[in-house]
């Protein structure tokens, strides 16, 4: 594990509590304010930011974080400029990693893009498509730069398969708890428990739970039983439905707040 995740989950640990966990694409609404709405993300109480990195074919995703992919896409996002963002976030004492799916790395170069993101300060990457049978060449970049690989499993992993993908693991597990695309849900799944308690059998890493978490009720359910929560459709469709910048980032830092309240109001 990094130092810096190891950092924050240790701290997180002796307050009691889980990490708050958000994402944002990298160029949504534009670089400049990603970068700001960042900050105010971090201000209202989040732990780490996953700064997503925008791709055409996004399989993962529903509504909301599709179309603030689309908008960064026109508005001209490329890999450089979310390590752009990477870096300037970093450099505002901003625990970062990137969120992306595999082709636009292996499109970049593997060894580059682990290095650039080395250089611009961020912590590891979560690759939602990419299969520990797949990823030697990952492995080998981020091993030898002390980045973090953040893979995922499912309600549908199978025991074995949860042990697997934890091996080739760093920095923290990243379990999706529903079958599907993204999204801010009503109510968390139910299958999301279970399947920490069964990855908490694999591995000592952090296991973190993501897809469905947009309130602060939700944030402290989840806080519950995992070491992280993590947020993305809710912070971005506070972004898609504010009317200027400053209403933006005001919705990012208020939600952070919100979301910041229940993991530490979580028993």
């Amino acid at each position: 594990m990094s130092d810096a995740l190891a950092q924050v989950f240790a701290r997180t640990r002796s307050e009691g509590r889980a990490a708050l966990i958000g994402y944002l694409p990298a160029g949504f609404p534009t670089a400049e304010q990603s970068v700001e709405i960042i900050r105010a993300m971090a201000e209202g109480g989040v732990d780490i930011v996953e700064v997503g990195l925008p791709y055409s074919d996004p399989l993962m995703d529903g509504p909301d974080i599709q179309s603030a992919v689309e908008l960064a896409l026109r508005g001209g996002t490329t890999t450089d400029t979310v390590l752009d963002v990477v870096r300037q976030v970093s450099e505002s004492g901003i625990t970062a990693v990137v969120m992306t799916y595999w082709n636009p790395i292996e499109r970049y170069g593997v060894d580059r893009f682990a290095q650039r993101l080395l250089e611009a300060g961020g912590h590891g990457v979560i690759t939602p498509d990419l299969t520990p049978e797949e990823a030697e060449p990952w492995i080998t970049a981020t091993a030898s730069r002390g980045l973090d690989r953040i893979f995922l499993v499912a309600p549908s992993s199978s025991d074995s398969r949860i042990g697997q993908v934890a091996a080739v693991t760093s920095g923290f597990l990243y379990a999706a708890s529903t079958m599907g695309v993204t999204g801010a849900r009503t109510q968390v799944s139910s299958a999301a428990p279970e399947l920490v308690r069964r990855a908490r059998e694999q591995t000592d890493l952090p296991v973190c739970v993501g897809l469905g978490v947009s309130t602060g009720p939700q944030a402290a359910e989840v806080a519950g039983y995992a070491d992280g929560v993590i947020v993305g459709s809710a912070f971005v469709r506070r972004i898609l439905q504010a009317e200027t910048p400053a209403e933006a980032r005001d919705q990012v830092r208020a939600l952070a707040s919100e979301l910041a309240g229940g993991v530490r109001a979580a028993q």
